[in-house]
């Protein structure tokens, strides 16, 4: 099994990073530095704009450590890569079944049942814990509605018609959402889902949450040995990691909604944390972002017992097991990409 390495975040926006024998050193001015060991790293994640420096650069690539380079507020800039892994005919079997809509259709309707699954337990969820706090007639609706579309999407037979149900439960699904909010509702209040930019303190939450999310999809495709720009639900479009965006569907009510609601409802973060810019986009401030990575990092150590393979594993080492399992049935080993259900 593979083992849950650490990623490491770097949010202060003056902060540059470079190579002193096997350490990285993080220098925030000309008398602070701090040493760590590259070994025990999987990921790094830059917030900031001082930059990295080439030698760094290129031991992250050498050792197969992600190198991730996000806006202060969270929007993807850039990733460095080393040399391709992996063996070159399981990316040439991906490649062939992405063009090919009668082979992708099914992988597709496998990541949209596992996020229509789990968005339909978080709804089940708060009505099992909350349920005198809650609307629990508009959740139990919304809760049949997912469930009927279970039901419809194996037997869509085209991307469109599988995108067509998805949407439509994705719009019953957030228009329940704010029922979830328990507490803070001046603060955190959920009408839509908004992005580019987010035009509320939750959603401004969520998109940070995603965009985590999708670099440790990234990363976990890139270890297996596929091509995380390639997808089969998603269209490919040059800059934007489809496949990773494919895994991420199925995970995110899981890793980022719960985790969103858990911080409000917890207090962990508070409107104090979010500033709205001239153009109507929220900011999340560094203080909640620390917050936020910290929760995010705790919940990664948490174990559960995978549903699939019957075994113990942490939280983080989801993405990693769902991008073995695709691998595994690319290659012929696994008759169907078997989702992640939140048990």
């Amino acid at each position: 099994m593979k083992p849950l390495a650490n990623v490491l975040y770097i949010t202060t926006p003056e902060a540059y990073l470079s190579l002193d024998g096997e350490n990285i050193v993080i220098k925030k001015d000309e008398h602070t530095s701090t040493h760590l060991p590259l070994h025990n790293l999987e990921n790094i994640v830059c917030f900031n704009y001082q930059g990295v420096s080439p030698a760094l650069m290129g031991a992250c690539a050498q050792r197969n450590i992600g190198l991730t380079f996000l806006t202060p507020n969270g929007r993807f800039q850039a990733r460095v890569c080393g040399p391709v892994r992996g063996n070159v005919l399981l990316r040439k079997t991906q490649y062939r079944i992405s063009e090919s809509e009668t082979q992708s259709v099914p992988i597709a309707a496998s990541f949209l049942i596992g996020k229509i699954y789990n968005s339909r337990k978080v709804i089940e969820r708060a009505l099992r814990d909350h349920a005198m706090l809650v609307d629990t007639d508009a959740l139990g609706k919304a809760s049949a509605f997912l469930k009927e579309t279970l039901s419809i999407l194996p037997n869509c037979k085209n991307t469109a018609e599988l995108m067509a149900f998805e949407g439509s439960a994705a719009k019953i699904y957030f228009s329940v959402f704010d029922h979830l909010i328990l507490q803070q509702k001046d603060d955190f209040r959920f009408e839509e889902r908004s992005r580019r930019p987010p035009l509320d303190n939750m959603n401004s939450l969520l998109s940070f949450l995603y965009t985590l999310l999708t670099n440790e999809a990234t990363s976990a495709l890139e270890a297996v040995g596929l091509d995380p720009y390639v997808g089969f639900l998603h269209t490919d479009r040059p800059g934007r990691p489809s496949l990773a965006l494919d895994l991420v569907e199925e995970l995110r009510p899981v890793f980022a909604d719960r985790m969103a609601i858990s911080l409000v409802n917890r207090k962990q973060v508070n409107g104090k944390g979010f500033t709205r810019k001239e153009s109507g986009g929220i900011l999340m401030d560094d203080d909640t972002r620390k917050t936020v990575l910290t929760a995010w990092q705790e919940r990664k150590k948490e174990e559960i017992v995978h549903p699939y393979l019957k075994e113990r594993i942490q939280f983080g080492l989801i993405p990693h097991i769902q991008a073995l399992l695709l691998a595994r049935h690319l290659r012929g080993d696994l008759d169907a990409y078997p989702p992640f259900f939140w048990n």
